[in-house]
């Protein structure tokens, strides 16, 4: 349920920007979340399409690229990915993973017509 707070500042935040370019519309949202945030896309999706209507985001695409989880071993200071919460180096064994990436969520560009 926290993808509905998570959507309406993402709307918000979208709208202000357009606002602020001048913008008649909305055309496409690239946003970026981390694997470890634990937002369901679909979720946000839903939601999205359920906040724009009568705006200038009304039929915007919202594209959700995922960042995936990078860590460094405090160990062997080896840096390595990961699609999973395990986070075992895969160099040397250890658990020692400190995340690098795979927590933000961030609006990485707005298109937009004039």
């Amino acid at each position: 349920m926290h993808e509905l707070a998570i959507t309406q500042s993402l709307v918000k935040i979208a709208l202000s920007k357009a606002q602020e370019a001048g913008a008649l519309r909305i055309r496409k949202i690239n946003l970026k979340i981390g694997r470890l945030t634990g937002y369901v896309p679909e979720a946000v999706e839903m939601n999205f399409e359920m906040m724009v209507p009568g705006t200038r985001a009304e039929g915007a695409v919202l594209d959700i690229q995922w960042i995936p989880i990078r860590c460094r071993c405090r160990d062997c200071g080896a840096e390595y990915q990961s699609d999973q919460l395990d986070l075992t180096c895969p160099r040397c064994g250890i658990l020692s993973g400190q995340i690098i990436d795979g927590r933000e969520m961030f609006i990485d560009s707005i298109e937009i017509d004039n």
